[in-house]
């Protein structure tokens, strides 16, 4: 392993899927793309550390709900609502066509319909009512390990479907993923779904039906993407990252409340 290959591969990540600016000479070619899949994740529990960090320190000057919202638009102005943009495009994508072609075809289209705009308010809406009922240490350590687990899980599509598109923007990402890269994906993204309740003790049982609900969402996804379109594109990955993230939310939020 070169470790200054691996760092362009996780700066072309961090590039990629932020508007983070990255260091000139990490450079770009389209094969770093595929190469940095591996660190998606760790994009991702970067950005959930921030937004634990912001939601933590608006704590100490405005209510819950606030800080909440605060996080969110971090996050938000952090990725650019890339993922946000999938889930969208997504939705009206698939709600709107029926045929394949009239599926990829809306799914390019950069304008937002009804369909992916209620979406996107019914997400955010979610988002931000399950963590501002949370206790803050929870909250904050859901935001850490939902960014992490859900782009692992969202990734994972690139082990076992193929992409459809003959050109795109995800296209050079969207090579096979090997077992050694989606190794690297479980280890750095799978386990924070152990700390709920931050870092004290790991809790197993959440951490696995955490992991039970995503397997499940993830198969149910894949299918659906397979029998639509015959496989998934760059905003299918989006809008599984964003399913995935609020899953996570969810059964947060149904533990403390059972």
């Amino acid at each position: 392993m070169n470790p200054l290959a691996e760092l362009r591969y996780f700066f072309t990540a961090l590039g990629y899927f932020t508007r983070v600016p990255v260091p000139r000479w990490v450079g770009f070619e389209p094969h770093y793309l595929n190469a940095a899949a591996r660190y998606f994740p760790l994009v991702g529990l970067l950005i959930g550390g921030l937004s634990a960090l912001v939601y933590l320190a608006a704590l100490h000057v405005f209510p819950a709900g606030v800080a909440v919202l605060l996080s969110m638009a971090a996050s938000l102005l952090v990725t650019g609502a890339f993922h946000e943009d999938g889930l969208a495009d997504c939705v009206d994508a698939f709600g709107g066509a029926y045929t394949r072609e009239d599926v990829l075809r809306i799914m390019h289209d950069s304008r937002i319909g009804a369909f992916g705009a209620i979406a996107l308010v019914i997400a955010l809406a979610l988002k931000w009512q399950m963590l501002a009922a949370l206790p803050p240490t929870r909250a904050a350590a859901l935001m850490i390990a939902a960014h992490a687990a859900s782009r692992t899980a969202a990734i994972s599509y690139l082990v076992t479907l193929d992409y459809v598109r003959a050109e795109g923007k995800a296209r050079p990402v969207a090579q096979r993923l090997g077992n050694r890269a989606f190794v690297c994906t479980l280890v750095s993204g799978l386990p924070w779904l152990l700390w709920p309740n931050g870092f004290a003790s790991p809790d197993w049982r959440f951490a696995g039906t955490a992991l039970a609900v995503l397997m499940v969402l993830r198969y149910a996804a894949g299918r659906y993407f397979v029998r639509r379109i015959g496989g998934y594109t760059g905003d299918c990955l989006g809008f599984a990252q964003q399913i995935f993230e609020l899953s996570i939310y969810m059964v947060g939020l149904a533990w403390i409340s059972s």
